[in-house]
């Protein structure tokens, strides 16, 4: 009953079956670990974020490149400040405002940014505290290069003179004349009465969409798993049933009665064709 598991058929579903099964679980738990890691690096993140504001502030220079292991520490740099930009489109609180940003020239030639304060409202310079003068030490958060769409960043372009919609390196080298580091710092506490930054948390480091995308896919490869199985034991019933009508001559008394058929069809077809007799 079963000699049609040995068929080319079946040898083609069985082999596609055999490496579909191993193939989505791998790829269900790839995706699962992925999850596993975002939420990891959530909970790092966090823990590093509290602890960060209770350690000694290091020179900035020690700390560059900004990665998951130097954002948000507490750093602190010396130098002179100069152009000041205004980021608009920022959220605290669920209002809408603008962050204050002054690029800090240091010893070393590049400069700084520093986002010295929050500010609600449309973003205007007038309402912009200008900044101290001379020489000064700030201290504040680490924070890394921002990219369109992350962390609320707009992704517009063409900004008013005096406004940016990213604080980067890349953007900020378009709009002063001297190097910039790629990384910024949020003051600890805002300067002139403004409202200081919260620190963000580093990118990929969040429960965001995409970690829920990782478990979204990791449900899916293993339903796909269930329905492999369940397509291949209903394809297996089916035969197995077909199998037991032909043991039975079900299968071939259908078969014998289309024969049947097409043999009267095709008399009838010949007698049709057949001259019929003249009378005389």
């Amino acid at each position: 009953m079963y000699r049609f598991l040995l068929t080319p058929r079946w040898w083609g579903i069985n082999v596609f079956v055999v490496l579909a099964i191993p193939f989505c679980i791998f790829m269900g738990s790839w995706q699962l670990g992925r999850f596993e890691d975002r939420v990891q690096d959530h909970e790092t993140a966090s823990t590093q974020q509290e602890s960060a504001g209770r350690e000694a502030a290091r020179p900035l220079t020690g700390m560059l490149p900004v990665d998951k292991a130097t954002v948000g520490r507490q750093t602190t740099v010396t130098g002179h400040y100069d152009d000041q930009l205004l980021v608009p489109e920022r959220k605290l609180d669920d209002r809408e405002g603008f962050y204050v940003l002054t690029l800090l020239r240091t010893d070393e030639g590049e400069a700084l940014p520093v986002v010295r304060g929050w500010l609600p409202g449309e973003p205007d310079a007038a309402k912009a505290p200008a900044p101290p003068t001379g020489e000064v030490t700030v201290t504040g958060a680490l924070q890394a290069a921002e990219s369109a769409g992350s962390n609320g960043v707009s992704g517009r372009s063409g900004w008013p003179a005096g406004q940016t919609g990213a604080i980067s390196a890349a953007t900020l080298l378009n709009l002063v004349p001297y190097d910039v580091y790629d990384a910024w710092v949020t003051l600890n506490e805002g300067d002139s009465g403004m409202r200081a930054v919260p620190v963000s948390a580093p990118q990929g480091t969040g429960l965001d969409l995409k970690a829920f995308q990782n478990l979204g896919y990791t449900a899916e490869w293993f339903a796909f798993v269930g329905f492999v199985i369940f397509m291949w034991f209903r394809l297996l019933r089916r035969e197995v049933e077909l199998a037991r009508d032909a043991e039975l001559g079900l299968v071939a008394d259908d078969e014998d009665d289309e024969d049947d058929e097409d043999a009267g069809a095709g008399e009838g077809s010949d007698r049709e064709a057949r001259p019929s007799p003249s009378h005389a």
